[in-house]
């Protein structure tokens, strides 16, 4: 299989990258390296099966030409910061949105029939059904991130009705493991190297997240394109549990051996757009097979590992922040 990774320097676009070479799949990874890291990729880049492609998603002209021949895309690249979107607005409609319409035109002048796009549970903002199910009632937007993410699902399943594409749309729950860049731990780990007897929490830390080991959302991406005969699928992926951000802390903590003074900000959410509780229901991926193998807190301990074997990646991101 031919098959093209968008974000391909990313957390989870790497992770991918290395499991299709690994499979024995030809790979042309894109990624404009803003904030993907070259060396996530040293495993694929030694292999004659994975090509690295250096451009951005908005120029669809080269698109076209690294698309030709391939036979489905994996479109994971996008702009996370979800707590920073009101700083600046316009990054996630044209990142996420437009950057997913470019991907799909190029798709539709190449002939690549599918898309594997990675999508977000917070579309469906504060959620009334807990766990929420796919067809769950989208309630109002609480934030760009997810706003630019739904849009983009909307191209998707247009695309699917109108050119003939298969489209599986994965709505994730936060992802966590080796080469993890961002996001609660990271930043918890970080103010724990600064001052371990002090660490800072937004919020009341009683907000409820679920979440799900890199390996295992790699896992049910790839079973879900070998499995899934429908045009267009949508997939919650996360596991059968959650737990506080106090929880987090308590794993965290314990597996570096403090206990620091908590300080927390108040409040039930620690920035606009925080979801107070994210629990999705995954009754339909685990209907292909698909099970997790690690538990919540095996996922934030596996991470605090990764963190700390490889101590550069905080002080690179700092850098280029």
């Amino acid at each position: 299989m031919k098959a093209i990774v968008t974000g391909a320097a990313g957390f989870i676009g790497s992770n991918l990258t290395d499991r299709l070479v690994r499979d024995g799949h030809h790979v042309i990874g894109v990624d404009n390296l803003s904030t993907g890291r070259l060396d996530f990729l040293e495993k694929a880049m030694a292999s004659p099966c994975f090509e690295l492609r250096k451009t951005d998603l908005l120029n669809l002209a080269q698109l076209k030409e690294i698309f030709e021949g391939a036979e489905v895309v994996f479109h994971l690249a996008a702009n996370a910061d979800v707590r920073f979107g009101p700083d600046h607005p316009g990054r996630d409609l044209e990142q996420n949105t437009v950057c997913t319409w470019n991907v799909l035109e190029a798709m539709r002048a190449c002939g690549v029939k599918r898309i594997a796009f990675s999508s977000t549970g917070s579309v469906y903002g504060e959620a009334k059904v807990i766990p929420t199910p796919e067809d769950a009632p989208f309630p109002i937007q609480t934030s760009l991130y997810a706003a630019s993410k739904l849009a983009a699902e909307g191209l998707i399943t247009a695309y699917c009705e109108a050119f003939g594409m298969s489209g599986y749309i994965f709505r994730f729950v936060s992802i966590l493991g080796q080469r993890y860049t961002h996001g609660h731990v990271f930043d918890f780990y970080k103010q724990l190297l600064a001052h371990p007897g002090h660490l800072r929490v937004l919020g009341d830390g009683r907000q409820r997240k679920s979440y799900l080991e890199v390996r295992d959302c790699v896992d049910a991406i790839l079973a879900t394109l070998e499995r899934s005969s429908e045009q267009v699928q949508i997939f919650n992926l996360g596991t059968n549990e959650y737990c506080t951000v106090r929880d987090s802390i308590g794993w965290i903590c314990s597996h570096l051996g403090l206990q620091p003074e908590l300080e927390f900000t108040g409040g039930n959410k620690g920035w606009i757009g925080d979801n107070p509780f994210i629990f999705l229901d995954t009754v339909r991926i685990r209907g292909l097979g698909w099970e997790p193998r690690f538990t919540i807190e095996q996922g934030v301990r596996n991470t605090i590992a990764y963190l700390e074997a490889n101590r550069h990646v905080l002080a690179e991101q700092e850098w280029t922040h």
